[in-house]
């Protein structure tokens, strides 16, 4: 009697055990398809991971209202990177190994979706970034290889580095020019070696590269080394938080050279950290313009706005264009074999996005256009477009 009362409690225990396991294996529900999403929810650039998951929503509520994909719906789930690399690699695995999603769309930092990089890739489901520029994302250095299950939405930091030099030589007929950079960030030191590079291919001169840390305050000092250097151009590759408080400061202390930056700008917070005045005579790259008049960017801007209630910038765009092709290639798969999307993403050719048309290449970056914005009175204007 006992053993048999032993042997009952086991086997109880074991089931029980076994229900457990089965409700938190995040399992999929047969007719939910579940995307992923790795944000800067909160942290420094939390601005980012707010757009990013609006545009990624907006297309997932777009394709369900249309029937979804092969019979199912889509739901977006969402994890906090706190706007940090090793957060990302968390982040990253849960979705993964808990949530049971097919496909991640990956956070908007370089320095981040390199961290998690590792994660999706052993566990063979695709990562695609919207904005991550730095080519370290889809190529390891370590070995020169392409990292098979990660992708990006985005132009890469030759393109934009060397568009922002091309722009200061040839627009702003820039001689000399100063580098300041975020030192703690790939994205910041990869735009600041290729516009480095094409600036002085174009015949003008670097006088001086400076470094800061991110969520360094005080600039002054830096600034005053600069403004002795009496350059034509000073280049900022960083985010908007750092760029706002740099920008506020060097006006402050008589710097007033045109200051150029990359996509990491783009956010309403900028002028609310810098001032309007400020960043007069400032240009930046970004993969789009909310006031270009193609019929996509009218659609996307439109169903952005009266959804959300606000002009969507950059990282709202190319979540959106990143969760529809994502979205195509499960189509194109006909079905969830993670394997299998991350294929046919791989052959994604001349996509019709809201951001332009996208071709992945062989090291899966996307080739497209870029645009310069101005900022006037602390608004975004299109300045003019850019192609590959």
């Amino acid at each position: 009697m006992k053993k048999t009362s032993k042997w009952i409690s086991t086997f109880i225990a074991v089931a029980m055990l076994g229900l457990m396991a089965a409700g938190c294996s995040g399992k999929q529900d047969s007719n939910v398809i579940k995307l992923g999403a790795n944000l800067e929810m909160t942290g420094g650039n939390a601005t980012f991971g707010k757009s990013a998951s609006n545009g990624a929503n907006l297309a997932i509520k777009q394709v369900n209202a249309n029937g979804g994909v092969l019979g199912k719906q889509l739901s977006l789930v969402v994890a906090d990177n706190k706007s940090e690399a090793a957060e990302a690699a968390n982040a990253m695995q849960k979705l993964i190994t808990q949530d049971k999603v097919v496909a991640v769309i990956a956070p908007i930092a370089s320095s981040s979706v390199i961290a998690g990089a590792q994660v999706n890739n052993d566990n063979k489901v695709l990562a695609i970034s919207p904005t991550a520029s730095n080519p370290k994302v889809t190529v390891d250095p370590t070995t020169n290889k392409v990292r098979d299950y990660l992708f990006r939405a985005a132009f890469i930091d030759p393109f934009q580095g060397s568009v922002m030099a091309n722009f200061a030589t040839k627009t702003l007929q820039a001689k000399t020019a100063a580098i300041y950079i975020d030192n703690s960030s790939d994205y910041a030191k990869g735009l600041g070696q290729f516009f480095k590079e094409t600036f002085i291919k174009n015949g003008g001169i670097v006088a001086v590269e400076e470094a800061y840390l991110a969520k360094d305050t005080d600039f002054k000092a830096t600034l005053t080394k600069i403004k002795a250097a009496n350059v034509d151009v000073v280049f900022v590759p960083g985010y908007y938080q750092e760029v706002g408080m740099i920008a506020k400061q060097a006006r402050e202390i008589g710097l007033t050279m045109p200051l150029l930056g990359g996509d990491g700008w783009d956010s309403a917070k900028l002028p609310e950290i810098a001032g309007a005045q400020a960043l007069n005579n400032t240009f930046f790259a970004n993969h789009y313009s909310p006031d270009d008049n193609s019929p996509a960017i009218k659609t996307f801007v439109d169903a952005y706005k009266a959804e959300y209630k606000e002009t969507p910038d950059a990282f709202a765009a190319l979540a959106y264009d990143a969760t529809m092709m994502v979205i195509e290639s499960i189509k194109r798969a006909n079905g969830v074999d993670t394997v299998k999307i991350k294929d046919e993403l791989a052959k994604t050719k001349d996509y019709n996005a809201v951001s332009g048309l996208i071709t992945l290449n062989e090291t899966h970056d996307a080739v497209k256009s870029a645009v310069i914005i101005e900022m006037k009175d602390g608004k975004q204007t299109f300045k003019e477009k850019i192609n590959p």
